[in-house]
């Protein structure tokens, strides 16, 4: 037979007694992400390496990109001087221009306009007009 007097025994299950949640510093991230950017299918890979998840990993890079995370390579603004006249120090020898280098053009309506970095200057100037819509 039972005894109804007695309380039955509760067992209080507390989120401190699990593993709790890494922090990851910005610098962290950013040498994961990076790493992850080495070589082709490297995304899984480099997850389970610091035992993270894809989808965690993929957050990151999006971050990355976007220049989210201190410490990563965001873009930054260069001086730039446009000038009529050739520069007095041209170099004697031109150097073939690279065929994969481009230049990205954001405009003050809000498009990106991305074009080879050997694009003839009125051709670019005649393109900018009717993008930019001026």
């Amino acid at each position: 037979m039972r005894d109804l007097t007695s309380e039955p025994q509760i067992e209080v299950l507390s989120a401190a007694d699990g593993v709790r949640r890494r922090h990851w510093s910005d610098a962290d991230k950013v040498r994961i992400v990076e790493e992850s950017f080495a070589g082709h299918r490297q995304v899984s890979a480099t997850a389970r390496r610091h035992g993270i998840s894809r989808s965690l990993l993929t957050v990151w890079r999006r971050q990355y990109r976007n220049g989210e995370l201190s410490g990563a390579g965001s873009p930054a603004f260069i001086p730039l001087t446009v000038s009529a006249a050739p520069p007095a120090m041209a170099s004697p020898v031109p150097m073939p221009p690279n065929p994969e280098a481009r230049v990205e053009i954001a405009l003050r309506n809000g498009r990106q306009l991305a074009v080879p970095a050997n694009v003839d200057p009125e051709a670019l100037a005649r393109l900018l007009s009717v993008v930019d819509g001026r």
